[in-house]
């Protein structure tokens, strides 16, 4: 396989690899690298610096300067092909057998994800870029070891593809002596051999964007879709994004970051459990003030969250925006009585979000689709959305956003060991290379795991008593309860031994890792 200068593949070349990493592809590549890795990473040292403001005392708030945009009359580009109506998306990686399965859910879209439902594993990488081109040629299939056949039906869903965040390198994709952004890496790919295949399909290429703190992470996005497009001859306000507010910086730059990428932008998703865990993460040294309680008490009902929401639909709306909801993270069991208890939750949830606004909400299971479109049907109706509601009555200050002291709850040690047996769980499948994992009859990912080691890390590192047992939030219980935990799992504890160090590492350490797919992903080949 030929390389262009200055780039190396340090992964090993599978089967069909070549098809992926053509030698005009790793010049798209890395020519993406040479043109804005140095702004990216000035971006990520920004983000340090305002860490750093916020643990000496700083405050979040609307910014001064960016009034002019808030006061302006400006709207987002008209949706595009394919995100007209996006009452029900499905979410899931992108491995061959969940990208026949998602496009034939019946789901409006499918969120392509190669960030928290996937993991950066060589394989995930490359074979998740020949997964979505199969699937655009019609030429995708599926045998399970069972026998059971999988291939494209009819009405399928309109693919929108999620890059991992800016954080996170690609160490198998060297350029000039230095990893590639992941970013960069799932941008790129898609986008060279998939635009012109979505535009010849009467859609586009169209993204998620993950894990922004702020509109001039937005703006750098803008930027590249902008020199993407002109170096392959792709009309410029080809590519959609949506970006997810899941970070506590965003939520006090929504309109700003719709603004920066007005001309590209098909509106905001509400990225409820990554959202909890920034919270947790940008205020964990400001003691109680930003305290949470157990994990399952934090719904979207509560104050500080509520409010969140709400902005996120009145300010897409102002903008002529989607404004897309949260996941249901729930999969079907085979107790009737559990199916029943979720299901209930599940279409109490939608409902709240179609009666508040939003156009569309999230589901990680094809079963779950029907309950979701059923619910914001009946406040559509025949409308593909409803941004003709703009929510005028929704006045939301930088005090409703920083109310986390209002959320009721406590801390039980049934929620401690749920979050480290949820953290280890998902971390021994994620270092196995599977980043959506099926645990107590929920679909997890990523945000999961931050939040639950997150949370484990603030209720020791500010000596929580434990409303159930009145215990100390201690290392040694937690160490105590992760051994405990782990000999409640399948298998033998050696299995869990990577997980383990991992997952201790990221929530009992002094220094609190930014994202725990970092040192993980150290530990992956």
């Amino acid at each position: 396989m030929t390389t262009p200068e200055g780039v190396q593949i340090t992964g090993d070349i599978g089967k069909r690899y070549d098809e992926v990493l053509t030698a005009p592809a790793l010049a798209f590549l890395a020519d993406l690298h040479r043109s804005f890795d140095p702004r990216r990473l000035a971006l990520l040292q920004a983000r340090a610096d305002r860490y750093e403001e916020l643990a000496a005392g700083g405050r979040l708030d609307f910014l001064p300067e960016t009034q002019k945009i808030r006061d302006g009359n400006w709207q987002v580009a008209p949706a595009a092909p394919g995100l007209v109506d996006r009452r029900v998306e499905i979410t899931g990686p992108t491995d061959r057998k969940m990208t026949i399965n998602a496009l034939n859910s019946r789901a409006r879209v499918w969120l392509a994800d190669m960030e928290d439902a996937s993991t950066p594993a060589w394989a995930n990488v490359v074979e998740g870029q020949l997964n979505l081109r199969d699937a655009l040629d019609g030429t995708i299939d599926f045998t399970s070891p069972e026998g059971k056949s999988y291939v494209l039906g009819h009405d399928l869903a309109t693919i929108v593809v999620r890059p991992r965040g800016l954080h996170l390198p690609e160490k198998h994709i060297v350029v000039d002596g230095s990893s590639m952004s992941g970013a960069l890496v799932d941008f790129g790919l898609y986008f060279f051999h998939c635009a012109q295949r979505q535009i010849d399909a009467g859609k586009g290429p169209y993204f998620y964007l993950a894990k922004l703190e702020s509109h001039l992470e937005a703006r750098l996005w803008n930027d590249v879709f902008i020199h993407a497009q002109e170096r392959l001859d792709i009309p410029v306000g080809t590519i959609r994004a949506t970006v997810l507010i899941e970070t506590y910086p965003a939520a006090f730059e929504m309109e700003e970051i719709l603004y920066e990428l007005r001309e590209h932008s098909s509106g905001l998703n509400a990225g409820r459990w990554d959202y909890i865990f920034s919270v947790i993460k940008k205020f964990r040294t400001r003691g109680r003030d930003f305290m949470l309680p157990d994990r399952a008490q934090v719904t979207m009902t509560v104050p500080f969250m509520s409010s969140y929401s709400e902005l996120l639909v009145r300010s897409c709306h102002k903008r002529g925006a989607h404004a897309i909801g949260g996941m249901a993270a729930f999969i079907p069991s085979r107790d009737p009585v559990v199916n029943e208890a979720a299901f209930a939750k599940v279409e109490a949830d939608k409902t709240r979000e179609a009666d508040a606004g939003f156009d569309g909400s999230w589901v990680a299971h094809p079963d779950m689709v029907r309950l979701c479109k059923t619910a914001f049907t009946a406040v559509l109706g025949e409308r593909s959305h409803q941004l003709d509601r703009l929510r005028e009555d929704v006045h939301v200050t930088a005090a409703d956003l920083l109310d986390v002291a209002a959320t009721p709850g406590k801390v039980t040690e049934a929620g401690l060991r749920n979050n480290i047996s949820v953290g280890i769980q998902y971390l021994a499948s994620w270092l196995r290379g599977s980043g959506a994992v099926a645990i107590f009859n929920l679909m997890e990912d990523t945000a999961t795991a931050e939040i639950s080691r997150s949370q484990v890390w603030q209720w020791l590192h500010n000596d929580i008593v434990l409303a159930d047992s009145a215990d100390v939030v201690t290392r040694g219980l937690v160490e105590r309860i992760v051994d405990e935990e782990i000999a409640k799992l399948p298998g033998v504890p050696g299995d869990y031994a990577q997980a383990r160090a991992t997952f201790v590492d990221v929530a009992i350490a002094d220094d609190f890792a930014e994202f725990l797919t970092l040192p993980a992903y150290e530990r992956m080949p």
